[in-house]
């Protein structure tokens, strides 16, 4: 199990790059994560959602993504509360200290799913969630030691040297952590090093000292993982800058950004200089296309898109015939109106859409999930990706669809073509649709750019990377130990 010193320490890529790693020594490996909290999901082979990040893992480690590599995801829909689901299904919505209570019941429900992981395989890498030394946490631990101690797995300790004091990190953890976390914490690993690595090496003699964990090495940092889907809307603050690429599309980041991986086939272009707009900042007025993402609170995210002026943006972004597409949260917020009787998000129970497409939405408790596969309706070209959304959106633009599937419309244009919204995630990874839907905003030639193969090939040189700077060796002589 590999534990964090912090959130956002790689953890995540740690886990996909070791899956590969493993993979490619021709073992069959699982990724598992007990508890995950981000609203960046996907769809598992076997229905239900589950975080993007052990999507991926699956994907290194050559396997389907199921249910129960991660038997909990809360996916946060205000400042204090979230959607709990379990296995795949909505369970219900909880606050933090509600769920606090609620997830020691769990417990049982996350080691079948982890049994039945394990069962086959020949290695499970497990992710941890935050921190284990997140000691003033009340309840029942079932995502760091909690779980390690309930499987009875060891422990691999990741720091995070880029954000600095990794010395203090990995130590104070021990410090804090009782007797028997430390003794199941066989190791560390020092990741994100930029420069020389020898310079730790005095570093590494003072961890080792300190506490008594063995070094498992010094990853360097891993430029490339740019490329591959990103869990935590962290990531986004790598695309805030705009370049000069003759293809600008803007992307105002909403309060409650949801299922953001649409961004990254487009982000991989090399003509298409991708700009996420931090709050408070204005949309661009040279900019080709908006595009409005995800969001799991759409009334929210509705109200916080015009506290930062970007309804203005839009609207005159519409004005001067710039080309708009909603997905998902964003398609709803492009309608006239977004009504949620049954308070499904929260208290506010209807909110003014933008008025640029014809359709209006009403939220409901059922939710649509899965995997779609249609075709753009202006080009043809084949798309493929999957739902994740409360309610139904209909109207007069409805009747101008955005995408077919199974024959059926899905989706609204505007009458003047410049609005499209759907339903569909991941619609972008198409390379046909996306390089049709990227010549409708300006000419261009086919860039070649295969996404998946693209996200394929850098889960290879992440592999490589570990195995050239970390002791895969060590790690599976304490995995085999157990």
């Amino acid at each position: 199990m590999f534990q964090g010193t912090g959130s956002d320490v790689g953890k995540s890529l740690m886990v996909a790059g070791l899956a590969r790693a493993y993979a490619n020594r021709g073992l069959r490996v699982r990724p598992f994560k007990s508890q995950n909290m981000s609203n960046n999901a996907a769809i598992a082979t076997d229905g239900g959602e589950i975080g993007r990040a052990q999507h991926l893992q699956a994907m290194a480690a050559r396997v389907p993504a199921s249910i129960h590599m991660n038997p909990v995801l809360l996916k946060p829909q205000s400042e204090t509360g979230a959607q709990i689901i379990v296995r795949g299904k909505v369970r219900g919505a909880a606050d933090a200290r509600a769920y606090q209570a609620l997830k020691a019941g769990l417990m049982d429900e996350v080691l079948e799913s982890f049994a039945i992981t394990a069962k086959g395989s020949d290695l499970v890498l497990v992710e941890g969630a935050g921190s284990p030394a997140e000691i003033n946490l009340p309840g029942k631990d079932i995502a760091n030691m909690g779980f390690a101690t309930a499987a009875d797995v060891p422990v691999i300790l990741v720091a995070d040297i880029d954000r600095g004091g990794v010395i203090a990190a990995v130590v104070g953890t021990h410090a804090v952590i009782t007797e028997a976390h430390r003794d199941r914490v066989k190791g560390y690993i020092i990741n994100k090093f930029r420069g020389d690595v020898t310079l730790f090496d005095d570093g590494l003699r003072e961890i080792t000292q300190r506490t008594g964990w063995q070094s498992m090495g010094i990853a360097p940092f891993f430029s490339d993982a740019a490329k591959l889907p990103a869990e935590d809307a962290m990531a986004l603050s790598n695309l805030n800058t705009r370049g000069t690429g003759p293809i600008k599309i803007a992307v105002p980041k909403l309060s409650r950004i949801a299922n953001f991986d649409d961004l990254d086939p487009l982000n991989a272009e090399p003509d298409v200089d991708l700009g996420v707009i931090a709050p408070g900042s204005a949309i661009p007025g040279d900019t080709d296309l908006i595009l409005l993402p995800g969001s799991k609170a759409t009334i929210a995210d509705l109200a916080f898109l015009r506290e930062q002026g970007w309804d203005i943006d839009i609207l005159a972004h519409h004005r001067r015939g710039g080309r708009i597409l909603g997905i998902c949260g964003g398609y709803q917020m492009l309608g006239r109106t977004v009504a949620d009787p049954d308070g499904i998000e929260g208290n506010t129970q209807f909110a003014q859409g933008l008025g640029l497409l014809n359709i209006d939405t009403v939220l409901s408790g059922e939710k649509s999930l899965g995997e779609r596969s249609g075709q753009h309706a202006a080009s043809g070209a084949p798309v493929h990706g999957y739902e994740i959304h409360l309610g139904q959106s209909d109207g007069p633009d409805r009747d101008r669809p955005f995408l077919t599937i199974n024959g059926a419309g899905e989706g609204a244009c505007s009458q003047d073509d410049l609005v499209q919204g759907c339903y569909l995630h991941g619609l972008m990874a198409a390379d046909g649709f996306r390089h049709a839907y990227l010549s409708g905003i300006r000419a261009r030639p086919d860039s070649g750019i295969n996404h998946t193969a693209l996200v394929d090939g850098t889960l290879d040189a992440l592999a490589a990377h570990f195995e050239q700077h970390l002791d895969l060796d060590a790690m599976l002589e304490i995995a085999h130990a157990v």
